[in-house]
């Protein structure tokens, strides 16, 4: 994204204009601002906690944030709506009658309510909130998870990037500009309907480990020849695809973590028997096998697009949502897994504070909205920003969806000023844009 405005200081390449001037002192002391923006990487890297893995649910749609994290019960009903407050453990935050369980244990996850954007629909809004990145014309980001991958190592017996679910837009979120190598492991099967099919990676069982090494042999001459014959881009999916499927099917490890029937039904019941919850569980075994990067479709009916039947649909969705979200983090806290995994909840944008009178529902909304972050070295229990009376715009510490990608990547050890280049030979900086969220880190 070029010439993006982060607040009132104006940035350049991702440097401010306070600190070009600092640079330009730098460089007069034979510091170049490659070296200088190399130097604030390994100084920042230092004071970040390491190996720090990622659940990253996506709330398809872009929940309301008056009818999650910002409720403002006050406010005449054409905006407050038809649910009830609820007070938490955290001083300040109420959250919807619907969301009790959340309402318990807020005091391990972290709400920012003042975050802005510039991208209103949906397509795009999907690629935005998955990477910190616009796409752009012949320019597609490359997601948080696809990120880990190119910057850090995974175990080699599990799949170290995994979607649960499938995407909106086949590339949101997957491996961009960095190439299909980089995309996730996809699993589009519901695990509540019975164990997970892996069946496709698998070695038939009438085919002896010998015949099977001499098919893969074959495979791997047959793609030396395809090498040859067709771009580096189509041999690069068919590679990844090759070693990704090969990769479950020579690890047991990977195998029992996708195996639900493991779990209590006790854990099962309070992750939530749909599709959300046990995906949700199925993050966490995941992550706890070393997968560094699980990425979950967090609607369990039609999302959070509530243009109409708004209010029947909240009652679909929060709950489902209340229960797997504070089961994943009390799990995590049980198992001592939360410092070292962080886990966000977003989605594209929020939705309007008026009530859409004519179809019953709110509208799309990216002037003011909440999302939240917990584990991997976020502070828990803080509640950052605070919007106007009627949820529509920051009052205070405006944030950009920039400044959360950049918290992501702190979190995770990841490098900001890291430089790629795509096929063609273009320079790609990870985020030229967006400041950390110190009061979370």
């Amino acid at each position: 994204m070029l010439g993006f405005y982060t607040g009132n200081d104006q940035t350049c390449g991702g440097v401010s204009r306070r600190e070009a001037l600092r640079i330009g002192g730098i460089s007069g002391l034979g510091l170049s601002l490659p070296n200088w923006l190399r130097q604030q990487a390994l100084s920042d890297e230092a004071a970040r906690p390491k190996d720090v893995n990622c659940i990253f649910l996506w709330l398809l749609g872009g929940p309301s944030q008056i009818e999650t994290y910002d409720l403002k019960p006050h406010a005449p009903v054409e905006i407050r709506g038809e649910f009830q407050p609820i007070q938490t453990a955290t001083p300040g935050l109420l959250v919807n009658e619907l969301m009790p369980k959340l309402a318990q244990s807020s005091q391990l996850y972290s709400v920012i309510r003042s975050m802005t954007s510039t991208v209103t629909g949906h397509p795009l809004g999907h690629y935005y909130l998955n990477s910190g990145r616009q796409k752009l014309p012949g320019f597609t980001p490359a997601g948080f998870g696809a990120a880990v991958m190119q910057q850090q190592q995974s175990a080699a017996d599990v799949p170290g990037f995994v979607q649960l679910g499938k995407t909106y837009r086949p590339d949101v979120g997957k491996g961009g500009y960095l190439g299909r190598k980089f995309d996730p492991i996809e699993i589009r099967q519901d695990p509540n309907r019975g164990p997970i099919d892996l069946s496709n990676f698998a070695r038939p069982d009438a085919v002896d480990m010998d015949r099977f090494d001499g098919r893969q042999r074959l495979l791997s001459a047959l793609d030396a020849y395809q090498e040859q014959v067709e771009s580096q881009a189509a041999f690069g999916v068919t590679d990844s695809f090759y070693e990704k499927a090969f990769s479950i099917l020579a690890s047991p490890k990977t195998k029992q973590a996708f195996d639900l029937s493991q779990e209590p039904d006790k854990v099962r019941d309070a992750y939530g028997r749909n599709r959300v919850g046990q995906r949700m569980l199925l993050a966490r075994r995941l992550i706890e096998a070393g997968s560094r990067f699980v990425r979950v479709q967090g609607h369990a009916f039609r999302g959070y697009d509530t243009h109409f039947n708004h209010w029947d649909t909240m009652r679909k969705e929060l709950p489902v949502y209340d229960s797997a979200y504070s089961a994943l983090l009390e799990d995590l806290q049980d198992r001592g897994m939360l410092e070292n995994t962080l886990v966000v909840t977003v989605g594209e944008f929020g939705r309007t504070p008026v009530i859409n009178k004519v179809r019953g529902g709110r509208d799309h909304w990216s002037n003011c909205f909440s999302l939240t972050l917990s584990g991997g070295g976020i502070k828990p229990g803080q509640l950052i920003g605070e919007s106007d009376r009627t949820g529509a715009y920051p009052k205070s510490r405006r944030l950009t969806v920039p400044d959360f990608a950049r918290t992501i990547y702190h979190a995770l050890g990841l490098n900001p000023h890291d430089e790629f280049h795509t096929n063609d030979g273009r320079p790609i900086v990870a985020l030229p844009q967006g400041e950390v969220v110190r009061e979370l880190v």
